[in-house]
């Protein structure tokens, strides 16, 4: 029998083991860009207070105990041979101080996501994976470089992603947002998915067909929300990376 999803607040071990999964899989599914980008996740207790990637690791290479402690801004709350990112942590801190239920936040620069990230009308309703996005994605223009010296945008990022989980960084990137790691990869995995089967039925080269608004807006409604989000599906990758990796519990 599948037990159900633990009631709760996660323990900082937990999530230390939940986040050096999400990064292995990330690996795994060809969306890193090298040693940049960022997970992460809120730890329980006073402050703001979250656990990201050491900079300068790749992802393949994270496990639970060489996660970072950092502050809201970004500074190691921790003892720590690592450098940090504090520019790269800009849009995180933005987000888990914006939303009280924002406890994963990932984002990533793939190929795919770019591509999209480019394009005026953004993610297309083209298939079932993406009409699950239709209304639960909005569009955040771009300002450059998020880092320290545009701090302003951390309002307009929290103001544009609203209460959705999912975002396009206009010509930049993917963010999705989780009140838990599996559901913040789940909503990445499947934006991603969406993002691939689009620039693929692009190139080619043969006109496009959309559902009609009226499927659209019924097939939506039929994928459920929930504080559950993802979280079958992420015992079955954990699973599948205690066989393939087992050391990102480590």
């Amino acid at each position: 029998m599948i037990a159900k999803p633990p009631s709760g607040p996660a323990t900082e071990a937990a999530l230390r083991e939940d986040l050096a999964c999400a990064y292995r899989l990330i690996a795994h599914f060809g969306m890193t860009d090298l040693v940049y980008t960022h997970l992460s996740v809120r730890v329980p207790g006073a402050g703001h207070r979250f656990l990201v990637n050491p900079y300068g690791l790749l992802f393949e290479e994270v496990t639970a105990s060489s996660l970072v402690l950092v502050d809201a801004d970004g500074e190691p709350a921790q003892p720590t041979d690592w450098p940090v990112n504090p520019a790269g942590f800009v849009i995180h801190s933005a987000v888990h101080r914006g939303r009280a239920n924002a406890g994963c936040v990932m984002h990533t620069h793939t190929l795919a996501g770019m591509a999209v990230a480019a394009q005026a009308d953004g993610l297309l309703p083209l298939n079932q994976i993406s009409i699950e996005f239709t209304g639960r994605v909005t569009i955040h223009g771009y300002e450059g470089v998020a880092a320290e010296d545009n701090l302003s945008e951390r309002e307009r990022l929290v103001r544009d992603l609203g209460d959705k989980p999912a975002m396009i960084l206009r010509n930049h990137g993917l963010l999705t947002v989780g009140a838990t790691v599996a559901e913040a990869f789940y909503w990445m995995y499947y934006l991603e998915q969406s993002c691939r089967i689009q620039i693929a039925a692009q190139s080619s080269g043969v006109a496009l067909s959309l559902p009609p608004v009226e499927v659209v807006a019924h097939t939506t409604n039929q994928f459920g929300t929930g504080s559950d989000k993802g979280w079958l599906v992420w015992q079955a990758l954990k699973r599948k990376m205690d066989r393939e990796q087992p050391g990102y519990r480590a």
